[in-house]
């Protein structure tokens, strides 16, 4: 009986992989639009596709960062700049993908931008403060992927939205993983309507990688500045012990952070160019073993786990 399971689920596997192993052919062809490639995952992933001999139309917020994706790559890779916060940049971007790609339409469009500050606990923060993260890694993701849509349902293309482990289970306070949350719906729903025009939609959810976005540096920066825009009384019932256990649980994330990026561009690139992409990605083995798992636990567990790894404010009950 059990070595009939075994055999069966081990034909699954072998069927998987071998779906998963059929590339899309004429992948030379193809137009690629990819943005946050100033650095991270966005950067990589670029330079990656160019060398597999890709179109790839790189955004870039700063000047700076087109030149040095321009500087590692070949002469194919083109790049433009874009703040998805602003829809002129968008417009504007918009019009430079299409006078590229022609008739043949985008094959590929790669939401990679996004930003994890300010974060902090949710009462040290404003509304201000979570509009910042939202304009960014939802509301720019939004308008990005509506502005295209028509070029990549014309090639049949793919659309890869860049999610977080933290879009499943909801660990930091602030607006990420709203944002990430968000990320998650809105790929559900484009997947469906998008299946009848031939349109695949894949989600990664990495987990913990040191990029830009993840630098504790930053992300102790930012709570230290919520912290000294809080009133005395919200200070006392916290307490500045609280804050310096937030901070070391931060650095403490950090260093424990990969540094294998190429983990998650691989899974970005198959979803690109695998003829059978998956639905969800989940680079990491933090990712596979602890939270994606969790996501699927009773919320009272979940809840109880993350409550006895968290520091306490000085007035807890």
């Amino acid at each position: 009986m059990w070595l009939y399971a075994a055999a069966l689920v081990g034909l699954c596997y072998l069927l998987r992989w071998y779906r998963e192993k059929q590339v899309v052919s004429h992948l030379r062809d193809k137009y690629v639009f990819i943005t946050g490639c100033d650095s991270g995952f966005g950067h990589l992933l670029a330079r990656q596709l160019d060398l597999r001999g890709l179109r790839v139309l790189a955004a870039c917020l700063t000047e700076k960062g087109a030149q040095q994706l321009r500087d590692q790559t070949s002469d194919r890779l083109e790049t433009v700049i874009l703040d998805v916060t602003k829809t002129e940049s968008i417009s504007a971007a918009t019009q430079w993908v299409k006078e590229r790609v022609g008739d043949g339409g985008l094959w590929g469009l790669v939401n990679n931008a996004g930003i994890s500050i300010p974060t902090a606990p949710n009462e040290w923060l404003t509304k201000h403060d979570f509009m910042k993260i939202l304009d960014v890694n939802l509301l720019g993701l939004l308008e990005v992927t509506l502005s295209l849509l028509s070029l990549v349902r014309k090639a049949r293309g793919r659309v890869v939205n860049v999610s977080s482990v933290v879009g499943r289970v909801s660990l930091l306070g602030g607006g990420y993983c709203i944002s990430k949350y968000g990320v998650e719906a809105f790929s559900d729903s484009l997947r469906r309507e998008l299946s009848y025009f031939g349109v695949k939609v894949a989600l990664i959810e990495p987990g913990f990688f040191k990029t830009n976005v993840t630098s504790p540096e930053k992300i102790s920066r930012a709570i230290q500045e919520a912290w000294d825009r809080v009133s005395p009384e919200v200070k006392e019932i916290y307490g500045e012990k609280f804050l310096a256990s937030v901070k070391e649980s931060v650095e403490k994330l950090g260093s424990q952070c990969y540094n294998s990026l190429y983990l998650v561009t691989n899974c970005m690139e198959h979803a690109l160019t695998a003829c059978h992409p998956r639905t969800r990605y989940s680079p990491g083995w933090d990712a596979k073993l602890l939270f994606i798992p969790m996501s699927y636990m009773p919320t009272w567990l979940v809840d109880a786990m993350v409550y006895w790894r968290s520091p306490r404010p000085i007035k807890a009950l």
